[in-house]
């Protein structure tokens, strides 16, 4: 019983039903005007030199000034400007209200039709809240200020009885709880369709939901990008330093090798993450250095990793410079992983077998190497595994990856990619 009347006093005086309430008020202050407006028309249509004097002439003035409002609501700035108002006020989400300027007929038409329900709501709200109030205290006042009856107050003649005053504070106390059901029932019916009226169209959420959808699926390109650019050279430059402090002392040639190779590796790194970085500058476009591709950048990818100590054997069947230049960079991307992939999990100086050729109008890489610490091979299992997937997916191409022989000693990456067909 206690939490039913709890629950009603947060229904009809919490807060969100205060700010509602406040909403509403809005409302009636933006109508002042246009009752003004209306009283204009209505007091010559109607001989009257006191609308104002007559509550009947005030409703046919107020009626007349919302067709006003409607029109005045064309204006660009009144959508933004009450889906502001509801949002903060009435406890609407942001995203289910169009903040921008009403600019097809239809918006202008629903946006009408809200200014005029928020003026006419509003203002019946805000004008029982100006007369209610004070004659409910005067009800509630009445049993202990017995002087106000018989005054000139305009009280009913109903409470000259005797029993009148016991009841008139019981009637003062329902009529402000009628208020303010009124009130929360008005601010609930007004946050009710507000989405309806002041929300984005059908077309608005796909446009939404399509730049979402490209977002994502430009965010999901820059990560991997940067897992196949940078975790490549990582693992690069980390075997490369490690070979050569291996053999400072006996063998500075190979040192001096793998030096250069470091410098190069991580210009060359710097270079494609400022191009990745690029696409994230505003204004920037797709960035300072094109993206690598097999035709122009294998030999030096298969350089790069020798020099760190691994032995790569590549057998290229295929003339890289007639690959379309989509399938040649991601391509190239897919061998850098798989090449990443056995720096990490195989080490340095363990043979890696990389086949690239041509045949039934697909490109097929190979890259295999053997297995001498753990492999996660299930799908999804890496991050790197993953993005090649993705790649290849995105290609209409096909990848697959895991261990092979009797032991399964050798790890093995076969992708596909057709060299036409729909990307």
């Amino acid at each position: 019983m206690a939490d039913g009347v709890k629950g009603a006093a947060r229904l009809l005086f919490g807060r969100r039903a205060r700010l509602r309430w406040v909403h509403l008020i809005l409302g009636g202050a933006l109508a002042m005007p246009y009752v003004l407006l209306g009283e204009a028309f209505i007091g010559p249509a109607t001989g009257s030199q006191n609308v104002f004097g007559s509550f009947p002439l005030q409703l046919a003035s107020f009626g007349a000034g919302l067709p006003i409002a409607a029109v005045t609501s064309l204006f660009p700035l009144t959508r933004p400007l009450e889906a502001a108002a509801v949002r903060w006020l009435c406890g609407v989400d942001a995203d289910r209200l169009a903040l921008a300027p009403a600019r097809t007929r239809g918006e202008k038409a629903r946006t009408a039709a809200w200014f005029t329900l928020h003026l006419g709501v509003g203002g019946i709200i805000a004008g029982m809240s100006l007369a209610l109030p004070p004659f409910a205290a005067v009800l509630i006042a009445l049993p202990a200020v017995a002087a106000l009856r018989g005054t000139r107050l305009g009280l009913p003649e109903v409470l000259d009885h005797t029993w009148a005053p016991a009841l008139a504070p019981v009637v003062g106390v329902a009529s402000l709880v009628a208020l303010a059901a009124c009130a929360a029932g008005a601010g609930a019916l007004l946050a009710h369709w507000a989405p309806r009226l002041l929300g984005p169209t059908p077309e608005d959420r796909l446009a939404a939901a399509e730049a979402r959808a490209a977002d994502l699926a430009v965010r999901n390109r820059l990560a991997r990008e940067l897992h196949d650019s940078v975790g490549h050279a990582l693992s690069a430059v980390t075997l490369q330093a490690g070979a050569a402090r291996r053999v400072l002392d006996s063998d500075p040639e190979f040192v001096r090798e793998a030096l250069a190779a470091i410098e190069d590796t991580t210009r060359r790194t710097v270079g494609e993450l400022d191009a990745v970085l690029g696409v994230l500058r505003e204004g920037d476009g797709p960035g300072t250095a094109p993206a690598p591709t097999l035709a122009a950048d294998l030999s030096g990818l298969l350089a790069r990793t020798r020099a760190g100590g691994q032995r790569v054997t590549a057998t290229v069947a295929a003339d890289p410079g007639a690959l379309p230049p989509l399938v040649s960079r991601e391509a190239y991307r897919i061998v850098q992983e798989g090449l990443s992939n056995a720096l990490r999990h195989a080490g340095a100086g363990v043979a890696v077998d990389v086949r690239i050729e041509v045949a039934d109008g697909e490109l097929a890489i190979t890259v295999e190497n053997p297995v001498t610490g753990p492999v996660s091979s299930r799908p999804g299992g890496g991050h790197g595994l993953r993005g090649i997937a993705d790649r290849a997916r995105l290609l209409s191409g096909t990848a697959a990856a895991g261990t092979s022989g009797a032991a399964g000693e050798i790890f093995r990456l076969h992708v596909r990619l057709p060299l036409k067909g729909p990307a």
